[in-house]
């Protein structure tokens, strides 16, 4: 099992694959073969079938979840058995899309103001006021603040596409703040890890994760399930009821399908309140309704 996931790593990093798709992958394959007990190599198209209905009955995953799964699988299979893979054979389940969770501009104001130190506090600003993934908001640098064109430079987002968002005039000052009040200033990275800020790694995704949950609670907000993500729509959405076009948003998230970003569409409370029930058309001829002939 070894030799096979030294040679499906290597083949991944020869595609250029994300560490983040790099780990899934690992894992999703060393988990089919540990429910089998077998290695993966021994394992053919009848018992991926019984894995992805086992995914569903028996581990409880979400479709999109099933779909990364078999999508490990997919690639185990062709790159590196140099097998053939019958799509009609594995289907990808259907996606289910799930609207996301939004608060109100007031209830992110209380959400940041809440936050249990300001460590954690600039950490919520940054996610805001950027609408940057947490895995990108944890890697910032320093000199990806760009004071002198007010931007923010996202380098190495997802599908390792860089992108520049707008630096805030108040997000700024914040992290002057910040940066003032650190003991040692950091060389590399604008959130450096450990509890004193002074690591050679960036902050972990989970402090993120942490910041956003121990705030939520403190703030009365515990029953949102706020998590980082929860940021990132808030800031595409508020972007859009202040009038910002799809396209700009877009850009601002690094989504690569405009379909993606139209979904802050259902999200916007002005879109919403724009648009008319058609019930408000009808005209009834009496107040009471129907009347029934005597």
């Amino acid at each position: 099992m070894n030799q096979l996931r030294q040679l499906m790593l290597e083949e991944l990093r020869r595609r250029n694959f994300a560490d983040s798709t790099i780990r899934s992958y690992l894992h999703g394959v060393a988990h089919f073969s540990r429910y089998f007990r077998r290695r993966p190599d021994q394992l053919g198209p009848e018992d991926i079938r019984k894995y992805q209905a086992a995914l569903f009955t028996k581990f409880k995953f979400s479709p999109n979840t099933v779909t990364l799964r078999l999508a490990a699988l997919r690639f185990f299979y062709i790159q590196v058995l140099k097998r053939s893979w019958s799509i009609a054979e594995t289907p990808y389940p259907k996606k289910v899309l799930h609207l996301p969770e939004i608060l109100s501009q007031e209830e992110v104001a209380r959400l940041i103001d809440a936050a249990e130190s300001p460590f954690h506090r600039i950490l919520l600003m940054t996610l805001y006021g950027t609408g940057a993934r947490r895995t990108e908001a944890a890697h910032l640098k320093i000199n990806d603040i760009d004071s002198q064109r007010m931007v923010v430079h996202i380098r190495g987002g997802k599908g390792r596409k860089d992108r520049d968002v707008m630096l805030s005039p108040k997000l700024l000052e914040a992290l002057r703040t910040y940066w003032r009040g650190l003991r040692r200033k950091p060389k590399e990275w604008l959130f450096p890890g450990n509890s004193w800020h002074t690591s050679s790694h960036p902050v972990t995704t989970k402090v993120l994760w942490d910041a956003c949950q121990i705030a939520a609670q403190r703030a009365g907000l515990a029953h949102k399930h706020i998590h980082p993500h929860t940021l990132r729509h808030c800031f595409a959405t508020h972007l859009l009821e202040a009038g910002a076009d799809l396209r700009t948003i877009q850009m601002l998230l690094g989504h690569r399908d405009l379909e993606e970003t139209t979904i802050y569409l259902h999200l916007s409370q002005r879109h919403l309140s724009a648009t008319a029930s058609p019930l408000d058309a009808l005209t009834f001829p009496s107040q009471g309704g129907h009347k029934h002939s005597s």
